[in-house]
């Protein structure tokens, strides 16, 4: 299938091929027919399936048709709410790119920044604003958003509104729109509370699940390293002098320890930024953008940045502390092997780390291949998972450290 065969109009046609975009992907081929048909939707897809076009250009096409406003007016049609400000910001550059051709204007507002800017960009009028939810209800109590024009709402990433305490904020957001429009909702899982609040807002949706909301990427391989605590600076700086490694997203629990890992990096002589909730709006950009454009070679992140990272042909992310929620290892690890491209994900494991692998092998319903011939192996024992087969002993398999192992370096080429 083309996107021109799903009845899309030449100005965004255009735009898509211009970003190299020809075949859609399976959310989009599901998603985009019923949007334009004016249908509520419910959307369970794990992350780097194509989600944003697959709202944004529908969208867009619904919202080129003309509006009875007055002059000059330019009131808030569209309202796309989204818990982080990286994936605000990406989903508004997905909103000028492929409207790109179109005479929409649309905006971003997120906290942590002055709000001058954006309430002149506001004032100004848009069409299509992507917020939020702090920054939006805060403008709105000052008088400089008002909802009730909105013909589309987008409630994307709802189980990570949840995780970060926004469902009661969301919630709020809701009471303020109006009772007649089109809600899309989309969530990479569906726990019981998200679930709750989709059957609230839609009617009668049709629902699009692409892929087990547990599922990882087959274009991704994953490898494992069980390592002591002590040695997983040594282990990351090893697996990084492979030149081959060009970029490499590394993740771990605390803001702390992304600075620690950055700091330990640089002393080494590898080029790295860290990106958390302690930066300042104007640093995280920064340092994204360092990122993207191959400035800075490794970029440290936490959580928070899991789903709101979007660098085109990422090869590498290195959990360099496992996740305390396994669904978090999906959107993690989602950050690479994106829309059908290949990707390499490679996972430290220390003694206290693994209730954590126990969880995680249990939800993508595999267990991760380990690396037993890296230099800091150590053998941890009594560890699998219930209901999947025991693995084998591999021949010469041994536990600790062992010191006479040959240092063989990370290839590219191994994974």
């Amino acid at each position: 299938m083309l996107f021109k065969d799903l009845k899309i109009i030449e100005p965004i046609l255009d735009a898509l091929h211009k970003e190299g975009y020809t075949n859609p992907t399976p959310i989009q081929q599901s998603a985009i027919p019923p949007i334009m048909a004016g249908r509520d939707l419910l959307g369970c897809a794990q992350t780097g399936t194509g989600k944003t076009a697959a709202f944004a250009v529908p969208m867009l096409q619904l919202l080129a048709k003309p509006h009875a406003s007055r002059p000059g007016q330019r009131p808030i049609r569209a309202l796309i709410l989204t818990p982080t400000r990286e994936l605000a910001i990406q989903i508004q550059e997905s909103f000028s790119v492929y409207g790109s051709g179109l005479r929409l204007r649309n905006m971003v507002i997120f906290g942590g920044v002055n709000q001058f800017a954006q309430t002149q960009g506001l004032e100004r009028g848009t069409d299509i604003l992507v917020a939020t939810p702090g920054r939006l209800l805060d403008l709105m109590s000052q008088g400089y958003i008002n909802l009730k024009d909105i013909e589309i709402f987008v409630l994307d990433e709802a189980d990570r509104m949840l995780d970060m305490g926004f469902v009661h904020d969301v919630k709020k957001v809701i009471t303020k729109l109006p009772a007649k429009r089109q809600t899309l909702f989309f969530s990479a899982t569906m726990p019981k509370e998200i679930q709750g609040l989709a059957d609230a807002i839609l009617t009668n949706p049709v629902k699009v699940e692409v892929t087990p909301v547990s599922s990882t990427a087959d274009t991704i391989q994953q490898v494992l390293f069980h390592v002591e605590k002590a040695n997983k600076k040594a282990l990351l700086q090893h697996i990084l002098a492979d030149s081959s490694i060009e970029t490499a997203l590394v993740f771990t629990r605390t803001k702390h320890g992304a600075d620690k890992v950055v700091k330990d990096l640089l002393k080494a002589g590898i080029k790295a930024e860290a990106i958390h909730g302690n930066k300042s709006q104007n640093a995280r950009q920064k340092a994204l953008g360092n990122f993207k454009n191959r400035t800075t070679r490794v970029l440290v992140a936490t959580d928070i940045a899991a789903r709101g990272i979007d660098v085109d042909e990422l090869t590498h992310v290195i959990n360099y502390e496992l996740p305390n929620i396994p669904e978090t290892y999906v959107h993690r690890i989602g950050r690479t092997g994106r829309a059908g491209l290949s990707g390499i994900a490679l996972s430290f494991c220390e003694a206290e780390e693994l209730p954590y692998l126990k969880d995680i092998h249990k939800l993508i319903g595999k267990e991760i291949p380990k690396d037993m011939n890296h230099p800091y192996h150590i053998e941890h024992s009594g560890l699998h998972v219930k209901g999947l087969p025991p693995k084998k002993p591999q021949q010469g398999q041994h536990g600790g450290h062992n010191h006479n192992r040959p240092h063989r370096r990370f290839t590219k080429q191994r994974y």
